[in-house]
């Protein structure tokens, strides 16, 4: 049989959503019912349509930071991770800085059509 895979139509991505988190980031183990919700994940597909159009900054493997609600899970893999978002629930991607200097200050670039605005500056 061969491999099935998801290709998204429309206005919208495929994400593969990020683990839970157990942890804070200080250490700090929270019980299973306190689980910090994940609503981060990696792009692994984008329909052509998001793709040739220029105001969507999104691109294949961006890490991104979606509204959840309209996410639809894609039961194709074990854990189920998948998730079809609209475009238009993409609230911020993740990028490095290509600052020539070497700051390695994360960029977000806000609704998906932002400027990038550097998340250390203060």
């Amino acid at each position: 049989m061969p491999n099935e895979y998801v290709e998204p139509v429309g206005n919208r991505i495929l994400v593969r959503k990020d683990e839970s988190r157990g942890q804070t980031r200080g250490g700090i183990v929270l019980p299973s019912d306190a689980e910090i919700p994940t609503i981060t994940g990696r792009v692994v597909e984008i329909s052509a349509m998001v793709e040739r159009d220029a105001d969507f900054p999104v691109r294949k493997y961006d890490k991104v930071l979606y509204h959840p609600k309209r996410a639809i899970p894609v039961d194709l893999e074990a854990d189920n991770r998948l998730f079809v978002v609209p475009i238009a629930d993409v609230c911020a991607v993740f990028r490095r800085s290509t600052d020539p200097v070497g700051s390695g200050e994360l960029t977000i670039a806000e609704e998906a059509g932002g400027d990038g605005e550097s998340a250390g500056a203060g």
